[in-house]
């Protein structure tokens, strides 16, 4: 964000001035971003907490299914569960699958308050409580795409038994060798900036020009690393960015309020199996602090030749690569519990 390069003068332009398709895009509503039923849970920090559920609750032709599988879209201007839909139209038919809209994004509250990653942690905590009220005490799958990876990290590690595997998609906090081992639950917040965009008018003024339908494709092909972007994605954003209070969550991005500063810490506190993927192409991309957790025997690491989001580019590869991952775990697990079935056979001889 911090590259943008926007001039002052076009930061201070009035709203209506700057993005005459604004007021249509606002007055049109938000559709949903994705199939399936739309839901709510209430969040003491967050306030309201929308989620879409879709797929088979018990059985699949017979057999059971697999657990419940959460996605979480990724933090940005024009963020929303859309960015999980080649995962969850796949999924739906297979699996219970749950899309969070984080809080400040989507059908979920967006009022004028000082989101962090807790406030983000406990959203998705609440949302694993609802999906254990609906299917049992069954340990989930998670997958979360960019910086909202930290989040579900903070949970997993807080709440282990509540899941069964986590997938991180081109995860924040590795790209240097640099590593956030602050104090606990601190952020990276630069303070002036904050300071800066409490004043309204300037607020809202960057927040109007990130948000505007040509930098949103801007930004999407830096992360795709090609003009070749998903346009349903890019429609989708330009609708969700112009809804009433569509700013303060990004504007806390910006000033990175959202980065945790102990987030090699957490990486380094998850034992469950962590599978991790990121591509090659674009700005978001760079991984040079993973050397770390390669050592580490519960993360998996998969590399594809696609920008930032390789789910949409090369989606069955990626699907293919996930399910892989999830069968070595079922397999590990099977060899340990027969191993230690045996051993109390052998020990009641």
């Amino acid at each position: 964000m911090t590259n943008c390069g926007w001039p002052l003068r076009g930061l201070l332009v009035p709203e209506a001035l700057l993005s005459g398709k604004r007021d249509c895009r606002r007055k049109a509503g938000l559709p949903p971003a994705l199939t399936g039923t739309r839901r709510h849970v209430n969040c003491a920090s967050a306030g309201i907490v929308s989620y879409y559920t879709a797929g088979p609750d018990s059985l699949v032709d017979g057999a059971e299914a697999d657990p419940p599988l959460l996605l979480i879209h990724c933090v940005s201007a024009a963020a929303s569960a859309y960015e999980m839909k080649p995962l969850y139209e796949y999924f739906r038919t297979r699996r219970p699958v749950y899309a969070i809209d984080l809080p400040g994004f989507g059908f979920s509250e967006r009022d004028d308050v000082e989101y962090s990653p807790r406030i983000m942690t406990n959203a998705i905590h609440v949302l694993v409580a609802e999906i254990a009220s609906r299917h049992g005490a069954v340990q989930i799958d998670a997958m979360a795409l960019s910086l909202s990876s930290e989040f579900l990290a903070r949970a997993a590690a807080e709440a282990p038994k509540a899941f069964r595997s986590l997938g991180l998609i081109s995860p924040t906090g590795f790209e240097t060798e640099h590593r956030h081992d602050d104090r606990p639950e601190s952020s990276r917040e630069l303070k002036f900036v904050s300071w800066l965009l409490s004043f309204r008018p300037l607020g809202q003024a960057l927040f109007i020009a990130l948000s505007r339908p040509r930098t949103i494709r801007y930004f999407l092909e830096r992360t795709w690393g090609s003009r070749q972007i998903d346009e349903g994605l890019w429609r989708y954003s330009t609708f969700t960015a112009a809804q009433p209070g569509a700013r303060y969550a990004p504007l806390r991005f910006v000033t990175l309020a959202l980065f945790s500063a102990d987030i090699s810490c957490v990486y380094e506190a998850l034992q469950l199996p962590v599978w991790m993927s990121h591509g090659v192409r674009g700005d978001f991309t760079v991984y040079r602090g993973e050397k770390p957790i390669e050592k580490r025997r519960n993360w998996h690491i998969s590399v594809f030749h696609t920008g930032a989001m390789p789910h949409f580019e090369m989606r069955q590869h990626f699907i293919s690569a996930y399910k892989l991952f999830l069968r070595q775990h079922a397999l590990r697990v099977r060899s340990v519990q027969l191993t230690q079935t045996e051993a109390l056979r052998t020990a009641h001889r």
